[in-house]
């Protein structure tokens, strides 16, 4: 890759991994489903205004829009508030760790949901990997916490949802990929409101304080809209597993963030369990075996927070 291209792929990590951060301040004065509306309601807007700004179209087509829904449930809808549940009982270094598991599972799911993408050796090899790595990040201290657990089994949701998404975001390839973006933000903000309306009625909590807001902001703009539009540059000139290398970097980020700024603290299991997962994911990317001079397979790998649309 060329330079450019690692430093836009440094910042793309950065700003997702910068998405755990935002959420922790977030969440102590919104609630979880009022900041997914509000997250994909501020990105709808821009990346629909970017849309128009390029010329471009969004289709007509029923069928497409109820894929665009689909999309943006398995993309925003659920998995954002699984996380952003789940960040209120675990800290967000921790989610972060546990939401770069998205890559196993898009192996599973390619498997049984497609026909193109098996099971390789490599692949079966990284996922008992990534695995045993969750299982040892999670610990077996999280049996005596119920708390905690529920909220890494949610983050772990997150990760599967995101794998479904790759799967039927493979039926929209015909159109432009900032198209498929917003149309699935803006289904996915549709689909968090009446939620957060119903449920939280955010209109009846305080004012939220400068910080809240400018996280708000962020969290829309920079971890979703501007994230979306890297991601699909990035995909389009370095390919799709070299810019999965930013499944690696967003954990670290993430840890820094939270632990230099909000004070987290990880635990060594959780550290030596990101490790195992890290080698999980690259048996599964295959660049282990490469080295080793064994011939193996290129998968496609769903990069953490946009799966592949």
């Amino acid at each position: 890759m060329a330079f450019a291209h690692w430093l836009l792929l440094i910042y793309l990590a950065l700003i997702w991994g910068g998405s755990f951060f935002f959420v922790k301040i977030i969440l102590r004065e919104v609630g979880p489903m009022t900041l997914v509306f509000t997250r994909a309601a501020g990105a709808a807007v821009l990346l629909y205004l970017i849309v128009q700004l390029r010329g471009l179209r969004m289709p007509r087509d029923p069928r497409v829009w109820l894929l665009f829904c689909v999309m943006g449930a398995l993309n925003i809808l659920i998995p954002h508030n699984l996380i952003a549940w789940g960040q209120t009982r675990i800290d967000g270094g921790l989610a972060a760790i546990l939401n770069a598991t998205t890559p196993l599972f898009g192996v599973i799911v390619a498997h049984f949901a497609t026909r193109d993408e098996r099971i390789t050796a490599n692949r079966l090899v990284g996922v008992i990997i990534g695995m045993a790595g969750v299982a040892l990040v999670i610990g077996p201290a999280a049996l005596w916490k119920v708390g905690g657990a529920l909220g890494q089994v949610a983050v772990l949701g997150a990760a599967l949802c995101y794998a479904f998404a790759s799967v039927v975001g493979r039926r929209l390839k015909a159109h432009p990929s900032i198209v498929v973006a917003t149309g699935q933000v803006v289904c996915g903000a549709l689909l968090a409101c009446a939620p957060a309306m119903i449920v939280e009625q955010p209109w009846t909590l305080p004012r939220p304080g400068p910080a809240t807001i400018a996280s708000l902001a962020a969290l829309a703009v920079l971890s979703t809209a501007l994230a979306y539009i890297i991601y699909f540059y990035l995909l389009a000139r370095v390919g799709a597993t070299n810019i999965t290398l930013v499944t690696f970097l967003i954990p670290v980020n993430a840890i820094l963030l939270n632990g230099v700024f909000l004070g987290e603290r990880l635990e060594i299991h959780q550290f030596a369990g990101m490790g195992v997962i890290a080698l999980g994911l690259l048996c599964v990317d295959g660049r282990v075996f490469r080295r080793r001079g064994a011939p193996v397979s290129k998968p496609r790998l769903t990069d953490p927070q946009t799966a592949d649309t």
